[in-house]
Formats: C-alpha cells, sequence, structure tokens
C-alpha cells in the first residue's frame, strides 16, 4: 500500500495522501488495492476523528491508468458478452452492493467519521468519482473535473452516478455524463459538485478536519450515519433514527462535557469510549 497511499495520523486527523506522482496518481489494480486497504484500515483506527485524502504531485487523481485503455483497444479486456456475462458482474460485491472499483470510492463514504477531499491539478473519471465518495471536496478554483468515461466509449461506473444525484440536479448529472466537458472549481462549487473553492485545499482540509476533531466524537460519528441514511431512507426511518441517535447522546460523558466546557470557555477533554446505541425500545413513538 506504501508505494499507492501513504497514511499520517495526527491528534486525531488521518492525513491520506495518494502517492502515486509520477503518473498522476493513476488508477492501476495497485491503487484499487490500497485505496480499499486504507479506507478499510480507517474504519477501524481508534482515535481517528476526521480524514483529509489528497494528491501528491500536479494531481488528485488522472483517472484509470492509460494501459487499461490500451489493453481495450487492442481486444486484451472484455466486458463478458456471453451468457456468463452477468454472472461476472454480480459475484463478488460488498454487503453495500459494491465491486472492487466501486468500494474503492465507496468506502471512504462509510468510514465512520467525517472525510474531506482536497483536489486540486485534475480529477478525470475515476478519478473524480474517487473525490464524490468524500462527505466534502475543497478544490482549486483553477482544477480540471470531468465525468471523462464518455471520452472513452464508457460510462462512470465507480459509484458516480449514485453519488451525483445526491449533489446535483439530475440534468446537470446527465449534462456533465453525455459530454464529458471539463470543468473548474468556480463552477463546481456553484453548481453543487464541490463543498470550497480556495487556493490551497490542503492545508484548508486539513484544518478543518483538525477543528471536527475538537467536536464531541459520539456527535459527529452519529451525525454521519444519519447524513448517510437520509440520502436512502424514507421520512419516517430517517426521523426516528434522529431520535434514537440523540437518546443515545443526551447525558453521554461526551454530551455532558461538551456543555460544560461551553459554560466554562475552556477546550473540551473527550474519550473514546463507546456510547451505548439505544434499540427500538427507546425510539419515539
Amino acid at each position: 500500500m506504501n508505494d499507492r497511499v501513504a497514511i499520517e495520523i495526527t491528534d486525531g486527523v488521518a492525513d491520506v495522501r495518494l502517492v502515486r506522482a509520477d503518473k498522476m496518481n493513476a488508477l492501476d489494480n495497485a491503487m484499487f488495492e490500497a485505496l480499499i486497504q486504507a479506507g478499510e484500515r480507517l474504519k477501524g483506527e481508534p482515535g481517528v476523528r476526521a480524514v483529509v485524502l489528497s494528491g501528491e504531485g500536479r494531481a488528485f487523481c488522472a483517472g484509470l491508468d492509460t494501459s487499461n485503455f490500451a489493453a481495450m483497444a487492442s481486444g486484451g479486456r472484455s466486458g463478458g458478452q456471453s451468457s456468463t456475462g452477468d454472472a461476472l458482474v454480480t459475484r463478488n460485491r460488498t454487503p453495500g452492493g459494491s465491486n472492487r472499483a466501486q468500494h474503492a470510492v465507496m468506502v471512504w463514504r462509510e468510514i465512520p467519521v467525517p472525510v474531506i477531499a482536497a483536489v486540486h491539478g485534475v480529477a478525470y473519471g475515476g478519478g473524480f468519482q474517487l473525490a464524490l465518495g468524500p462527505d466534502m471536496r475543497f478544490v482549486t478554483p483553477d482544477v480540471k473535473l470531468s465525468v471523462l468515461e464518455i471520452k472513452w466509449g464508457l460510462v462512470p461506473d465507480m459509484a458516480g452516478l449514485v453519488l451525483m444525484r445526491q449533489l446535483v440536479r439530475d440534468d446537470i448529472a446527465r449534462d456533465l455524463t453525455f459530454s464529458g466537458r471539463i470543468f473548474n472549481g468556480e463552477e463546481a462549487v456553484r453548481i453543487g459538485m464541490a463543498t470550497r473553492c480556495i487556493a490551497d485545499p490542503r492545508a484548508e482540509a486539513l484544518a478543518y478536519a483538525k477543528e471536527v476533531a475538537g467536536r464531541n466524537p459520539h456527535a459527529i460519528r452519529a451525525a454521519k450515519r444519519l447524513l448517510n441514511l437520509a440520502a436512502e431512507a424514507d421520512q419516517r426511518e430517517v426521523l426516528l433514527e434522529e431520535s434514537r441517535e440523540q437518546t443515545a447522546l443526551i447525558g453521554s460523558p461526551n454530551q455532558v462535557e461538551a456543555v460544560r466546557a461551553n459554560l466554562e470557555q475552556r477546550a473540551p477533554k473527550f474519550t473514546e469510549a463507546e456510547v451505548e446505541t439505544p434499540g427500538p425500545a427507546f425510539g419515539v413513538s
């Protein structure tokens, strides 16, 4: 993993960097594996309260390694146009429904703490979809973004369609997918694809992550669970889970510490002790 993705953890913030800078952090088999390993590690890493995902060198991620397209052009890669094609597509999926390439993106959404992508240079195709996995995207004004798959006669297939529909209007997602046009950071913020447009997104993201790491970690995790749920559940289920999460938080040691720290005008001192999440009996009827 270390020759593709590096992780440094300081004061609760995991600084995750794609380090294949000589190839603009393009996605090859080793990069897919490293992204999955990094994400899975951070799911259970003790003490991690926020994550920043960025790319070293000239780009966040240039997309799929061009050697893959060369293999396609030569007929060296087949999509399985046969009676066994559907079996190939449906096997080896995660419980959330992702195949390997999709999981390299969705694993960042599954990490229980906030994840911020710091995007510069280019994020094309698979690299753009990778940037959609985190909870937020901080981008430079001159970054070049594109749903580039149509250029190669393909569709976005790394969870891009699932994630884009949560961020932008349907017609905008269609425009970007059909055209493959390149757009910058300012437009990305304007249409809802990015969160902030700044000169140094990695520095901003690390500062933001440090601030988040100073909040009640159990409330932050509960908020992410609720926000992930809200993207796919109905109103009744979300309202019920709001009540369950809040019931578990009220009076818990970290919530009490947050109140006391505010009243005493000092920095809070939170612990990592588990909060018992109430079952259905605790829900508000």
